[in-house]
């Protein structure tokens, strides 16, 4: 990799990534600590402060809020989140805007020197991009840095920082193959992005007894919701009570009458607490400003009749059903539903089905691919009604587009790849090279 020249743009560095590891995903962190510290990453604070947020659901909505309220408070901010939809520069913001092809280039270049300052040594894809995007965020100089744990915790790149308020979402089964399933250990694998003496941030009343064990073995300073703090009422008008973190003395703080944000209540809650732990006075005008204007792509994100959601694992598709179900329509409800071959396609679809009228189930490529006609089995199996099989999510569109009644509405779902896609074929023409007479795109007349 060293002896060809570096790469001049994004795509061309991204490809070089894609092939400079052996293994997509190598939990640890001796590797990436070592780069880290030939890059003087551990030199000074990356940020006035920095929140690390882990858990199987909900770490991007929660991301997302704590970014609005920070900003709706007047502080500067950085924002590490993963995977991307649709551009890679999804994954870094800095002060709510996207970081331009030249800032990660830069840091892709920081990583390069430094991996090969010395013994060289070898990163995955995630492991470059998260100090890429570190070396970016240090140079920033912000009052606040948001880091998004990509999977588990303890060993996950992002890990490597220090924050001053850890959070811990959600914890359900996921990513199996890494983290197993056991619940018990997936939860201590999260909570290892606690610091002894540190505030944690328990964003779930169904937490795993492993994450506070970990948070007491730590000493770390447990806030959970349903006690420390807690939201009150449901979607317009519903409330936060909790811990004044920026008050010495730890007093009670409330906010009323706070707008839906369109994203689930219990993170908005969490990062309230979260950002008080941090140190900010909350004000009651600035968050209503904030939770109204929070927007997150791809979690129940309405465009039209489509609407578009990551969730890809039974905890997520529970929520979704919900969602829909407390939004009926008038026409049908289908589902254009494809998913990772390591996903549990059998527990998404038991927790989806009674919202669902009808499925069109599609195809991913690459390794960890899923072919459609896996999923359509799966769903035949449980007496499901399988509208159609197609290559691709742009193909499912395409075929969905074609036929939606006026009253009717599809849920995009199962995968980051299947939001992307449709989102892209949203956008503008889509060549899917799919028609209804393609052999790997059957129709089922509805």
């Amino acid at each position: 990799m060293s002896e060809s020249p570096l790469p001049t743009t994004l795509d061309a560095w991204l490809a070089r990534l894609e092939a400079a590891h052996p293994v997509g995903i190598d939990l640890g962190l001796t590797r990436v600590a070592e780069v880290a510290r030939r890059m003087a990453l551990f030199a000074r604070p990356l940020a006035g402060r920095v929140i690390t947020v882990a858990g199987t659901n909900g770490k991007g909505s929660t991301v997302a809020m704590l970014e609005a309220l920070a900003h709706a408070h007047g502080l500067t901010t950085a924002a590490y989140t993963s995977p991307h939809l649709v551009r890679y520069n999804e994954r870094l913001r800095l002060d709510g805007e996207e970081a331009d092809d030249a800032t990660l280039i830069d840091g892709f270049r920081a990583v390069e020197h430094a991996r090969q300052a010395g013994e060289t040594i070898s990163l995955t894809y995630f492991e470059v991009g998260t100090l890429a995007a570190l070396w970016a965020i240090s140079r920033h100089s912000c009052d606040l840095a948001i880091l998004e744990v990509g999977l588990g915790g303890r060993l996950d790149a992002v890990n490597i920082i220090d924050p001053d308020v850890a959070v811990v979402t959600t914890v359900a089964q996921d990513h199996a193959a890494f983290l197993g399933t056991d619940l018990a250990q997936i939860g201590r694998e999260k909570a290892g992005i606690m610091r002894p003496g540190r505030p944690a941030v328990l964003g779930s009343r169904t937490l795993p007894a492993s994450v506070r064990e970990v948070a007491d073995s730590l000493g770390a300073r447990v806030h959970a919701l349903g006690e420390a703090f807690a939201r009150e009422g449901e979607a317009q008008g519903w409330g936060w009570r909790g811990v004044a973190g920026s008050d010495p003395s730890g007093g009670d703080a409330a906010i009323s009458d706070l707008p839906d944000p369109g994203l689930p209540l219990d993170n908005a809650a969490t990062a309230l607490q979260a950002l008080s732990l941090s140190g900010v006075t909350l004000d009651t005008d600035a968050c209503r400003r904030a939770l109204a204007r929070v927007r997150l792509p791809g979690r129940m994100q309405w465009r039209g009749q489509w609407c578009l959601d990551v969730g890809h694992n039974p905890h997520a598709a529970a929520y979704l059903a919900g969602r829909l179900q407390d939004r009926p329509c008038r026409g049908r409800t289908l589902a254009l539903l494809a998913m990772q071959g390591d996903k549990d396609a059998d527990g998404v679809i038991a927790a989806l089905a009674p919202a669902v009228d009808g499925w069109v189930t599609a195809g991913l490529e690459g390794e960890r691919g899923r072919g459609a006609d896996d999923l359509a089995q799966r769903l035949d199996g449980r007496g499901e009604r399988v509208l159609q099989r197609a290559a691709s999510p742009a193909a499912a569109a395409d075929w969905l587009a074609a036929r939606l009644g006026a009253e009717d509405r599809v849920l995009v779902c199962g995968s980051f790849l299947t939001v992307g896609a449709v989102l892209q074929w949203l956008a503008g023409p889509v060549q899917s090279g799919q028609t209804d007479t393609d052999a790997s795109s059957r129709e089922v007349a509805p």
